[in-house]
């Protein structure tokens, strides 16, 4: 049963019968729905978002609604809900309400380690705000499904919000359930619709991408088939004999997990290089999961569709991002830039990011982070997004390549946020540089993926404790340190995330080092 749609107000909010029916997940009336309720985020974001003393609720769902078995790589997963619970720092604002949900219970240490952190706010004021859920559920299904299938969870959620016309949703990333979920709240929700999705896809990036004349690696969009992918490979090469490797990604891979690489080596360009690339595909085409076999990948791509483009070479090369916002008034801000580290097997594969970028370029991406912001608010992209880089030096200057545009939060959403909320800082773009509420410059090294089987056992409190006792613990008198997450995924997989906070690069990298340095020694 659906609900008429005169039973939505003029802001958007949902105003349901007893009977509690909602419209029909992916109907066109939910979209109508859903529109509406968005319309009413312009006018919290202009009245209550700036003001830190207006009563507000933030409805926090950290939920990774991404393909099952690329997510099924990543070890401990389901503690990546705890990433964003810097979020939890918004309590710093006295009035403002938070409403967390997580697929299993958080560990209340983990939660009072987060709350020291608030400035000016004692972590009693704090808790009297914070609303913690659970699912009590550590299966493979998203967050958002596992709460989509509790009402008396929906319910909780509901009766935690002190009101709606002031309150919003914000997610990891938006899909099809999240704007269910939305709509079922009566919230709208800080992300972009998932109707845009195909903007934030490896085939419609260089869609945008080539809209904007943004430099990026030759490739084709819209790969599907065995028949495809060796066709592309083979104008690759045509294109450029000196080609050594090319890159065959998933449309929607998460983290460099749905990525393939293909080697040229020992292949001719001649009249028999077409036969070569088929005959041999399975064998030169190696997936970035270890897994993964050919089989499964090229059904992975079958239905998901991808592309495949040249390996960018490079004596000198990183893999620098931009992230972006477009806020509800159609705003476009360059939030940050980064350097990210990937693993030296694949280069395909996030391992963590040094903030700001290096200054021989970060400007420059920054620029091109605006222009691509332009073309997406033209679609109507709404909320945080970032764009990835490979940058290869040539002399003394640097080509930039866009590789691809993230549409949702991703490993450096949560590092800046942590920063941003305990300097009240801002990241300059014209000049590339961060500085604090004071005037002081900030860098930090962050990482998500500190891992060792020497750590399996550590529970947080082991991991404070020694942080203590070590001095690692991020001092807010010189705004300096170590901030810790993925707390909950230490002690079983060995496995935790780290934000170093330093007045320079190397001071961050320092307390970097110095941390793996104090886990080794007392782990050994």
């Amino acid at each position: 049963m659906t609900p008429a749609l005169h039973e939505y107000n003029s802001s958007g909010r949902s105003f349901f019968k007893e009977t509690n029916t909602f419209p029909a997940p992916g109907s066109s009336e939910e979209n109508v729905a859903f529109q509406l309720l968005q319309h009413g985020l312009s006018k919290q974001f202009s009245e209550s978002f700036p003001n830190a003393l207006a009563e507000k609720t933030v409805v926090i769902v950290p939920s990774l609604t991404l393909d099952v078995a690329i997510l099924s790589k990543i070890k401990g997963r389901i503690f990546y809900e705890e990433r964003m619970l810097c979020m939890l720092l918004l309590l710093r604002m006295p009035r403002t309400k938070v409403v967390y949900i997580t697929s299993t219970p958080i560990d209340e240490l983990i939660i009072d380690y987060y709350l020291h952190l608030l400035p000016g706010i004692t972590g009693s004021h704090a808790k009297e705000r914070l609303t913690l859920l659970s699912c009590y559920d550590a299966s493979a299904k998203s967050l958002t499904e596992k709460i989509l299938s509790r009402p008396r969870l929906m319910k909780r959620i509901t009766n935690a919000i002190a009101s709606k016309e002031q309150a919003h949703l914000v997610c990891f990333n938006l899909t099809s359930f999240e704007k269910t979920l939305s709509v079922q709240l009566g919230l709208p929700v800080y992300g972009c619709d998932p109707a845009l999705l195909y903007w934030g896809t490896k085939s419609g990036s260089r869609e945008i991408f080539r809209q904007c004349n943004i430099p990026m690696p030759p490739g084709f969009e819209d790969v599907v088939t065995i028949n495809d992918v060796a066709e592309a490979l083979y104008a690759l090469k045509l294109q450029n004999p000196a080609l050594k490797k090319a890159v065959v990604k998933l449309n929607d891979g998460f983290s460099g997990e749905g990525n393939a690489i293909f080697s040229y080596k020992d292949l001719a360009t001649d009249e028999h290089l077409m036969k070569a690339i088929e005959t041999q595909l399975p064998d030169r085409l190696q997936a970035v999961a270890s897994d993964v076999n050919f089989t499964d990948f090229m059904a992975k791509l079958k239905e998901m569709h991808g592309i495949v483009e040249a390996f960018i070479e490079g004596e000198i090369k990183t893999s620098p991002s931009v992230q972006c916002r477009i806020n509800p008034l159609g705003e476009i801000d360059v939030i940050s830039t980064h350097d990210q580290l990937l693993d030296e097997a694949t280069g395909q594969v996030f391992l963590g990011a040094a903030f700001p970028a290096s200054e021989a370029y970060n400007v420059a991406i920054g620029k091109m982070g605006a222009g691509i912001s332009e073309a997406l608010r033209s679609k109507g992209v709404l909320g945080r997004f970032s764009i990835d880089f490979i940058s290869v030096q040539n002399g003394d200057e640097w080509n930039n390549y866009a590789i691809e545009i993230n549409l949702r939060k991703g490993g450096t959403t949560h590092p800046y946020l942590m920063l941003q909320f305990l300097t009240d800082g801002n990241y300059d773009s014209n000049t590339g540089i961060y500085t604090t509420a004071g005037g002081q410059p900030r860098y930090y090294f962050a990482s998500d993926n500190l891992q060792s089987d020497l750590y399996k056992g550590l529970t947080p409190q082991d991991l404070i404790d020694l942080a203590i006792y070590h001095g690692l613990m991020y001092d807010g008198s010189k705004q300096e340190g170590v901030m810790f997450h993925l707390l909950g995924a230490l002690s079983q997989y060995g496995k935790l995330g780290v934000v170093c906070v330093g007045s320079t690069h190397e001071k961050a990298y320092d307390y970097y080092n110095k941390v793996i340095a104090v886990l080794e020694l007392e782990c050994s």
